[in-house]
């Protein structure tokens, strides 16, 4: 949540002081605010996407796929070999690596890469390897390993903590893939897992399309505000921010109508999810409880949804008697990760250093590549930042990890390698894009996440990084929104660029959180709480930040999230403090 007296402060402070001439960038401030740069994609070059050699074509994915089905089958038998040991887990985690570097590169590409035959390649090789994945969700031999190994007391006392977790997660990967069933319903199982995977997909897809209206639907005057596509008029979002009460009734009436392919697609899904649910045997039971409303205030019944974003940033602006023209110029996007290499730097000791990256290793000329580089323990990972809008990327922030840590058989470490992809408007001319506050909260948001992976070092792959409970999972993510959010954070960066109701179909968390979605309120009470007691005094702190990371971003999902925070906060917080953490939330001064 942005604080809206932030940039009151920011202003009034005596440490922003406008420059003449031209503010110097650090390296990483000059890589966000220079010019696009315009490489040549030269994908016939040896160096592949990501440098992965095989994918300096499409055609590259059938090459690592087959390679990576073909190490997965070899580890499989090892995997069943007894007696059950270590090693038992460590095939199983490597089964689970070879897979996951093939499909979490694939996801992304499928989604971001301009080039429609990459973009058909990647989900080809999606689906083929999730197809593998829910086989192996139900193999019975491979699960039997397993259970051999977790129902042997003494092997089981051979084990460190780290192991015998991962091994107990993947345990319960085979449980709720339906193992238990007969094997009439565990191929049944597979097939509804895949379809469901083909239509999430399907269905992800259609919530980021535009909606399209003939022009004579519109109003003459309000045309120019949209795209236009021959005699029809494209909107591709809600436009919270216009100023004219009819755009944004438009833009909303328009965008959010249902659409019938898409509707079709949502009942389809949930279809199938029911239908996997009841081979389960599963049931909802008492999942709700009747609520009843109590006296809120006076309610505004001519506001219409189409005004409560609007409203509330001019509230906002208001509030603060300043406009976007007075702050953006502080914000823009190289002062920004200025910003954030210089937190990281106080709180970890770590530094972003910009690099050039190889020819073909981009899949976009407007890409930039991060070296993430600690001050002792030297490359800890790469961070690809794909930030800007084009032609078929989605308009979402979002996280993708495309190869996760692990401590491999030779004794190296496997860097992580993740991409943070959002959709920034592109500027025209030499000007640097400037960011609204929300903007710089969802960056710092995203970036929540990609340290969450770069400053894990868990010894397995499959609880790397993100690799971890829902409910835990966003907390690094939100509390980087309270530095942004900070006057002490933001005004050591915040320098002038130049001087010093068919909502559902749009709605694409219904895929991937589904019921889980109430883990965003218990990840921001986490949050809060490790602010307001580990940050909120100095948010700058070596020991707080060296604190966070042992106790909480080190072990990525290989410890229980509640022993986490436990270690965090020295306590074991209660129902109440999680509620009333979400309550000080709201307090603007907090």
């Amino acid at each position: 949540m942005f604080r809206p007296v932030l940039f009151c402060k920011l202003l009034k402070s005596s440490k922003l002081i406008l420059f003449r001439g031209v503010t110097a960038w650090s390296p990483v401030g000059e890589a966000f605010n220079a010019q696009q740069q315009h490489r040549r994609l030269d994908h016939e070059h040896t160096n592949g996407l990501f440098g992965v050699a095989e994918l300096s074509s499409p055609a590259g994915f059938q090459v690592v796929q087959r390679e990576a089905l073909w190490e997965m089958e070899f580890l499989v038998k090892r995997a069943c070999t007894p007696p059950p040991a270590v090693e038992t887990v460590e095939a199983f985690d490597q089964i689970s690596d070879c897979l996951c570097r093939v499909a979490d590169l694939a996801d992304f590409i499928k989604v971001a890469h301009p080039d429609p035959a990459y973009r058909n390649a990647a989900e080809k090789t999606c689906i083929d390897i999730s197809t593998a994945v829910e086989k192996l969700n139900t193999n019975v031999d491979l699960c039997q390993s397993l259970k051999n190994l977790l129902g042997d007391e003494d092997a089981v006392a051979t084990l460190d903590p780290d192991t015998r977790r991962v091994a107990e997660l993947f345990m319960f990967d085979f449980e709720i893939n339906g193992i238990h069933l007969d094997e009439a319903k565990r191929r049944k199982s597979v097939s509804l897992n895949v379809k469901l995977l083909d239509l999430c997909h399907s269905f992800l897809h259609g919530s980021q399309l535009p909606s399209k209206v003939e022009k004579r639907d519109l109003p003459e005057h309000i045309r120019h505000c949209f795209s236009v596509d021959g005699d029809r008029i494209q909107i591709g979002g809600l436009y919270a921010d216009s100023p004219d009460e009819l755009v944004r009734e438009a833009a909303y009436k328009v965008f959010l109508y249902p659409n019938s392919d898409l509707l079709l697609c949502l009942d389809e899904l949930l279809a199938c999810m029911h239908e996997l649910a009841q081979l389960m045997a599963k049931t909802p039971g008492k999942a709700t409880q009747s609520i009843k409303l109590t006296y809120l205030g006076p309610v505004l019944f001519d506001l219409m949804p189409w005004d409560h974003l609007y409203l509330s940033g001019a509230i906002r602006a208001k509030m603060c008697n300043i406009e976007a023209m007075h702050y953006s110029p502080y914000l823009s996007l190289g002062a920004c990760m200025e910003g954030l290499n210089m937190l990281f730097s106080q709180l970890f000791g770590v530094s972003f250093h910009a690099e050039e990256p190889k020819m073909g290793e981009m899949w976009s000329d407007d890409v930039r590549k991060l070296a993430v580089v600690h001050e002792s323990e030297g490359l800890l990972g790469y961070i690809y930042c794909d930030f800007f809008r084009r032609p078929d990327k989605p308009h979402q922030d979002c996280h993708f990890t495309i190869r996760g840590g692990r401590l491999k058989v030779d004794g190296q470490y496997q860097l992580p390698v993740v991409v943070l992809m959002m959709s920034l408007p592109l500027t025209p001319g030499r000007a640097p894009l400037l960011l609204t506050p929300n903007m710089m909260e969802n960056l710092f948001h995203e970036m929540g996440h990609a340290m969450h992976s770069m400053l894990g070092r868990t010894r397995y792959q499959h609880v790397s990084g993100t690799r971890c409970a829902t409910d835990f999972a966003e907390v690094p993510s939100i509390l980087m929104e309270f530095f942004a959010s900070d006057y002490r954070v933001v005004s050591q960066f915040a320098h002038h660029y130049e001087t010093g109701e068919a909502w559902q179909q749009r709605f694409s968390h219904l895929v991937g959180y589904g019921a889980k979605y109430y883990s965003y309120l218990m990840s921001r009470a986490v949050a809060s709480m490790v602010w307001k007691q580990c940050f909120l005094k100095d948010p700058f702190s070596r020991t707080m930040g060296e604190h966070y990371r042992n106790k909480m971003l080190a072990h990525g999902g290989g410890r229980e999230p509640m022993l986490m925070i436990e270690g965090m906060l020295q306590k074991t917080p209660t129902t109440e403090d999680f509620v009333n953490a979400l309550v000080l939330d709201l307090d603007a001064d907090f």
